[in-house]
């Protein structure tokens, strides 16, 4: 199947101010600018979300990879709460999400936004009236988490209608990016945030990336108590959208890897769903679904199936599954992913998910599995999970590899963590990975900080700059790749300790807000001071890693304890690129070496 692109014209906005200002502000005023925008994709994200009840110490969570190219914007930039005048009007900007993914004041003063040499302010596509307030919160790519603890995370999913953003041949004004952002900016629940970002996408008009990825959308939306997932895609006319929500069970687990998962959506369980009334009507327009069918599937209806290859999706999901809930020994294989619906929404774990369990999944390459990454030929000499994808050769040959869920090509990732026993600006907390999720390691930031470390501000793939987080970690995996059987070994107890540290620095935050009767500038120069301080402590750590490595593993040796301990390859390589066959022995000679 293709998605649906409706036609679109070039064409002035033409707005009817005497029709629009009656309604103002209870409707969404859309002031298109006549602009072209550009619009790039992001190839592909893994995430999942735990309910309160399904977590190992009640935390609510929610995990994201941004998964891009070489030029997905990797920092997380600290957002202030902003008050705004009256009837002031809220910008709404393209989303190329490669770097810079923004540039301007426009949105208020943030440091990381403003322009470098070379670059220019961007130019709005559009406007909505703006809220007298707005919370403060990070972003990435998307919004990641607010100071109500409401947090996202996002996976970018195939739909069977498209659309371009307005100034761009088409009408909407509103991408996932804008959408996530908005929600954060204005909303204190999950219920909230889904419900504000399908009302506003019915409005004003959804669009997705489209091209390789598909042109559809799903986020996790989680907040101390709940969690839901959210799907949207244009609707068929290219100027509103169709959109679901479904809750989460409290004691169960769902993951959504670039492809729907909400099946039968009833929309008159307002406990369990939120929804478009549009997507019947629509869904029996393009013969996509009939009442005498049963309940509208959204899945079977909407989404377009698994994009790249077979298994990009499922593979994923299952190896999730496979480690949250190995007792339900769910299969690899499967025939239509999206017409046969061989995994769940959601899963009961097997155990309660710690946030050390989120960190494992995100960093999985299904090792001991027949999948394993890090096996056969593949995977070189020396175990490398890394696939680089395009150039000449897959030109000439045309195949796939196996999609996992920890990649070489992710900008950053991160696991949003929300606690309802804690007050909210120690309670909710992003645990952020620069790079990779197998090279990184994850530094919690709390919400209530007054900033974010230019460490995770600033840096990206234009400059190296080492201090950066980013490019420590990309470092880091770069030169693992030249021994990785061993480095990973290495990597991998760096990361424990670090990690372990980190929530060590969290249980020490909390303890000291909680107990300590202090005002709130204090708690907030507590809480920055010690966050700051633990992620310049990962930054110096993981350059000294890449020394550690460089070292130990200089030319093919192991130089610790001891110099020029041969590695050497493994016999299975040896044997399958001919070592055998090389260069025979020299001549025996019946003449024995004299010594004198």
């Amino acid at each position: 199947a293709t998605a649906r692109y409706p036609c679109h014209e070039e064409q002035e906005a033409r707005i009817d101010m005497e029709y629009l200002a009656p309604l103002l502000p209870a409707r969404l005023l859309l002031l298109v600018a006549c602009l072209t925008v550009g619009h790039k994709h992001v190839h592909a994200c893994s995430t999942l979300s735990v309910g309160a009840q399904a977590s190992e110490d009640g935390s609510v969570f929610a995990s994201h990879s941004n998964d891009g190219e070489g030029d997905t914007d990797p920092r997380l930039v600290y957002i202030p709460a902003m008050d705004h005048l009256e009837g002031s009007m809220r910008p709404v900007f393209a989303a190329p999400e490669s770097y810079p993914r923004y540039v301007g004041k426009l949105r208020g003063d943030i440091p990381a936004y403003e322009a470098k040499e070379g670059q220019k302010d961007f130019e709005p596509i559009g406007y909505i009236p703006q809220v007298n307030h707005t919370f403060a919160y990070f972003e990435e790519t998307y919004g990641t988490i607010n100071e109500y603890q409401v947090g996202i995370s996002e996976s970018t999913c195939s739909g069977i209608f498209g659309t371009s953003p307005a100034g761009a041949g088409g009408k909407a004004l509103l991408s996932i990016d804008a959408l996530s952002r908005i929600a954060l900016e204005r909303c204190t629940t999950a219920r909230e945030a889904v419900q504000l970002m399908g009302h506003l996408a019915e409005e004003y008009g959804f669009y997705g990336p489209g091209s390789f990825e598909g042109t559809a959308e799903s986020l996790h939306v989680i907040d101390p108590r709940e969690a839901f997932v959210f799907h949207i895609l244009p609707d068929d006319t290219g100027m509103s959208a169709v959109w679901v929500a479904q809750r989460v069970p409290d004691g169960e687990v769902a993951v959504v890897n670039n492809m729907f998962v909400v099946r039968e959506v009833d929309l008159d369980d307002k406990h369990n769903f939120y929804g478009s009334a549009n997507m019947h009507r629509i869904a029996m327009e393009h013969n996509l679904w009939d009442p005498s069918q049963g309940t509208l599937d959204f899945t079977k209806t909407f989404s377009d199936g698994e994009y790249a290859h077979k298994y990009y999706t499922g593979r994923r999901t299952w190896g999730m599954y496979h480690l949250l809930a190995p007792s339900r020994n769910f299969s690899a294989e499967y025939g239509d992913l999206k017409m046969d619906a061989p995994y769940p929404f959601s899963v009961k774990p097997d155990k309660k998910v710690s946030l050390a369990d989120i960190m494992t999944i995100m960093r999985y390459m299904y090792q001991d599995t027949p999948y394993d990454m890090t096996q056969g030929l593949a995977a070189g000499a020396f175990g490398t999970p890394d696939r680089y994808s395009g150039g000449q050769g897959e030109q000439q040959v045309k195949g796939n590899w196996e999609r996992s869920i920890g990649l070489f090509r992710t900008s950053d990732s991160y696991i949003v963590q929300a606690r309802a026993w804690l007050p909210a600006e120690i309670g909710g907390v992003a645990w952020f990975g620069s790079h990779a999720a197998h090279g990184t390691c994850y530094i919690p930031f709390a919400i209530g900080m007054s900033d974010l470390p230019k460490s995770v501000q600033f840096g990206a793939q234009d400059e190296l700059d080492k201090g950066s987080q980013f490019w420590a970690s990309r470092y880091v995996l770069n030169i693992a790749n030249l021994r990785y059987d061993y480095m990973s070994t290495d990597i991998a107890a760096a990361q424990d300790q670090w990690e372990r540290e980190g929530q060590r620095v969290q249980a020490k935050v909390d303890a000291m807000v909680v107990q300590a009767n202090m005002s709130q500038a204090n708690a907030t120069k507590i809480i920055t001071d010690n966050y700051f301080a633990h992620a310049q402590k990962v930054l110096n750590a993981w350059w000294a890693l890449v020394d550690q490595l460089m070292f130990k593993y200089a030319d093919g040796w192991i130089n610790e304890p001891v110099l020029g301990a041969a590695m050497g390859y493994p016999a299975w390589w040896l044997n399958d690129v001919g070592y055998a066959d090389g260069p025979p022995p020299i001549p025996e000679t019946s003449q024995d070496v004299i010594y004198v």
